[in-house]
């Protein structure tokens, strides 16, 4: 029976698995509803406090509603998962992690949703894995290459990188009002839910900097690879994306032989959050079609 919209919750859905990704073990949270035949994986941002569910709440019952199963993946370093200190491509190791958890669950093909380093995450897995890749949609992130017009780091790179430093609700007002295009959306009650989700995991905050110490460049610039995915691809971004410009997409759709781009107006980092409804609706017939 297919789950409804009342009973979707983030605990009802809550799962973990153990999963051995190269040397290391690790415990991996994930969400799980819907009982299509086909399998939607969403793979989040890098944002301190940042989850699956707190990425993607407003997307998943669509997907459910429309006949997919709906997985919620949290990286290592995030969440529920397990801590991490990422010395080499963070990219690959989600990749990796991702593969190891579908083996798991004896999911084969998927089709990948990424935001931010979600997009990364799923161009790797791509990479790595075309023959498990149904259809992908990348949203504010997919190859790690600069912007050829924006100063790199961007601001709202430079405003992530100062909460994992300093997570205070000052700070973390001063990145989400560059995050999204229209910052009054952002209530006081989210507001301290992901400073809480924050704060519950400080040994996440702790490593994502040591990570960042040991390899500044934690998210590979695949440019030079896009021509080997040959899964169709919708690439949708901000036209006020201030922490990933969107010539950063256009490289996306230059490199990827049958990708296809939505520009949002008015619209910052968070597309599938900021036009839950058209995005939804979008992704939907993306995928069916």
């Amino acid at each position: 029976m297919q789950s409804t919209a009342q009973s979707i919750t983030e605990e009802s859905t809550s799962r973990f698995v153990t999963v051995r990704a190269g040397d290391t073990e690790f415990r991996i949270h994930y969400n799980d509803t819907g009982s299509g035949t086909e399998t939607v994986v969403m793979l989040h941002g890098s944002g301190p406090g940042a989850s699956g569910w707190a990425n993607f709440n407003r997307n998943i019952e669509p997907l459910v509603a429309a006949g997919y199963r709906v997985l919620l993946v949290d990286c290592p370093g995030w969440s529920k998962s397990d801590p991490v200190v990422s010395t080499g491509s963070r990219s690959e190791l989600n990749a990796r992690v991702l593969k190891a958890v579908l083996d798991a669950l004896d999911i084969g093909r998927v089709h990948l949703l990424g935001n931010s380093m979600g997009g990364h995450s799923a161009v790797a897995f791509a990479l790595a894995n075309p023959q498990r890749v149904g259809k992908l949609v990348l949203m504010g992130g997919g190859t790690g290459g600069p912007s050829q017009f924006v100063p790199m780091p961007t601001e709202g790179i430079k405003l992530l990188n100062g909460l994992y430093r300093e997570p205070t609700i000052e700070n973390l007002k001063r990145m989400m009002s560059v995050f999204v295009y229209d910052p009054s959306s952002l209530t006081d009650d989210l507001m301290q839910a992901r400073l809480d989700n924050m704060l519950a995991r400080r040994d996440h905050l702790e490593n994502f900097v040591k990570s960042m110490q040991a390899n500044p460049k934690q998210f590979t610039d695949y440019g030079a690879r896009l021509g080997e995915i040959t899964a169709p691809t919708l690439v949708i971004w901000g036209r006020e994306d201030r922490f990933v410009p969107m010539d950063v997409g256009l490289r996306l759709i230059a490199g990827i032989p049958n990708a296809q781009m939505h520009i949002f107006n008015r619209c910052g980092h968070w597309a599938q959050w900021e036009h839950a409804d058209a995005f939804n609706r979008m992704v939907v017939d993306f995928l069916a079609n």
